[in-house]
């Protein structure tokens, strides 16, 4: 039972009751029930001064006339306080619905089936022949729990890196292996040789001019379908993404395409015929732009003076092969806000093209800037955390916290310490509103008894090792043992955890789901630290341990939605 749904049906009935000349469309619905700050003022309440105009009477009045309707009802009690109705649920059978939901549905617990609506979403977009830095983290975790979300709600899910593998930056590349590299030195330096190539590149070009015009012929030669330069490049690509899968595989993190700027190197033509024949380019200062004015933004550049195209005309050659291929319902590009304008910009063209669907499918879901213990990242400056190493880090790291910890663990410990390390790097990502910029510390990171991804994992752990201890309950669960306030405040929050879930989605907002998450580890800890699971009469035992096994299930369901592992042994 959701019990939302339930309690609304339930307030409609008795104000339908109270006031049957009340019109339909004023009728309460679930989403104007509150959470009262306080469980003492009620698990939901709903305030009546949303009918004081269609009633023409006080809220207080209101309230009293609804509460009195509600009468003696076997899923809660209502009371009227200060124009509210605060509905209170008779605690056994709360219990019995809560936990018959969840461990019936297990992870599918707020879950939706197939709404036939598919939504793609742009992340991680990494750089050929560049490392990962700790700035990629936000994107790619962010998407990658994004993408599990809305297949969690129903939704057929598009994962795309769109990779930055076009422009002259490429030739240059090709010119420095042609002059200093070797087959042998990718072999063995991977991306690292294609950095050390590219930074000499830079380092010689002002006392080399010549050194400019070979990068720009190299990459004309990619530009014309040169074979060499193509199976140059191809070569770079494919260290790139190798590299790259190794990063991937330690966040648990897959793609369904990885069509990036090349790809749509033959499809920007039909872009640029639509924008003359619409009577939407204009030239300035020799280049061909889309005029914003209008709409308070500067032009929309689509073709440089030399002809070439920019990053504008890509992304909605990109927009369009999309919709036409995937027919998506949603387009969601997950990139930092300092991309605001540059998306707004691609939004509106494509609508003056024609395209409604832009301005209602598509998102640009942006976040904050990410820095490592105060210090902002800066790859010039050589400001850089590279997100292998702060992975690899963060693996010695909890191993040797968890040795400290439970020296019990012996073997087991190494994989729970990369499941809790690479699990504090992602949880800190995701625990607060995403347009907050992110400053990482490993202190917070790892801490076990904070608001922190160990903490979470640990009281998984926690359960699943009460779980393993525990006898095959001798009785049927008796309800009555989780009347307690601390069991109560447990069940209120499994209970609306699907809430959270599609909050999330709603919002694109992976930390509604991480929060939730927590406070449920919380509440927990606090029932486990109040009442003994193990002990007492059998029936009381089998209900606690109902409870157990429902916020071990939740955890492990929070957990890998936003794309982090639940140890078992911590």
């Amino acid at each position: 039972m959701d019990m939302r749904l339930a309690v609304n049906s339930l307030l409609r009935g008795a104000v339908q009751s109270a006031f049957p000349q009340l019109a339909q469309e004023d009728l309460p619905q679930p989403e104007a029930l509150e959470i009262p700050p306080d469980s003492k003022l009620g698990d939901f309440a709903y305030p009546c001064f949303r009918l004081a105009r269609p009633l023409r009477l006080a809220p207080a009045k209101i309230a009293e006339q609804i509460a009195s309707a509600v009468g003696d009802n076997p899923l809660a009690a209502a009371q009227n306080v200060g124009g509210y109705v605060n509905f209170f649920f008779h605690r056994a059978q709360f219990a019995r619905d809560v936990l018959s939901r969840v461990l019936s549905q297990g992870q599918a617990y707020g879950s939706r089936p197939d709404n036939g609506r598919t939504v793609v979403l742009d992340y991680s977009s990494i750089n050929i022949a560049k490392r990962f830095h700790i700035g990629h983290l936000y994107s790619t975790v962010l998407g990658h729990s994004l993408k599990r979300i809305y297949t969690h709600l129903g939704w057929k899910t598009i994962g795309i890196n769109h990779l930055g593998d076009w422009g002259t930056q490429f030739g240059k590349l090709i010119a420095a292996y042609k002059r200093w590299g070797s087959p042998e030195m990718l072999d063995e330096g991977g991306v690292d040789a294609l950095n050390a190539l590219y930074v000499r590149f830079h380092r010689e070009e002002p006392d080399n001019p010549g050194l400019s015009e070979e990068g720009r012929a190299w990459f004309r030669r990619i530009e014309e379908g040169d074979p060499e330069a193509l199976a140059i490049f191809d070569r770079f690509k494919q260290l790139t993404l190798a590299y790259a899968q190794t990063v991937y595989e330690q966040l648990g993190i897959t793609f369904d395409s990885y069509n990036g700027e090349a790809f749509f190197n033959d499809k920007m033509g039909r872009v640029i015929d639509e924008l003359r024949e619409k009577n939407l380019l204009a030239e300035s200062r020799g280049a061909q732009v889309v005029d914003l004015e209008a709409w308070g933004m500067p032009p929309c550049l689509i073709l440089k003076s030399d002809g070439a195209t920019l990053y504008a005309t890509r992304d909605l050659a990109a927009a369009l092969w999309r919709k036409d291929t995937y027919h998506f319902d949603k387009s969601l590009y997950v990139v930092a806000y300092q991309q605001n304008l540059h998306f707004k910009q691609i939004f509106k063209v494509l609508e003056l093209m024609g395209y409604d669907w832009a301005s209602e499918q598509m998102e640009h879901v942006a976040y904050g800037m990410v820095s490592y213990e105060g210090q902002a990242m800066a790859t010039r400056e050589g400001h850089v955390v590279y997100l292998d190493e702060l992975l690899s880090r963060a693996r010695e790291k909890a191993l040797d916290i968890m040795r400290e910890k439970s020296p019990d663990l012996g073997e087991a410990a190494g994989e729970a310490a990369r499941m809790v390390g690479i699990g504090a790097v992602v949880f800190a990502a995701l625990q607060n509103n995403r347009i907050k910029d992110i400053d990482f510390w490993w202190d917070r990171a790892l801490n076990f008894d904070g608001d922190t991804g160990p903490y979470v994992q640990y009281t998984h752990a926690r359960c699943c090792s009460v779980l393993a201890r525990a006898e095959e309950p001798a009785a049927q669960p008796d309800d009555e043992a989780l009347t307690n306030d601390e069991a109560q405040a447990v069940l209120r929050l499994l209970s609306r955890f699907p809430e959270a879930i599609a909050q999330a989605q709603a919002d694109n907002e992976p930390s509604a789901v991480t929060r939730a998450t927590l406070e449920v580890a919380k509440a927990f800890n606090k029932f486990y630290y109040e009442h003994r699971i193990l002990s007492g009469q059998p029936g009381a035992v089998a209900a606690r341990l109902e409870l157990t096994r429902a916020v071990r299930d939740v955890i492990r369901l929070g957990l890998y939605l936003i794309g982090v592992e639940a140890p078992r042994q911590m």
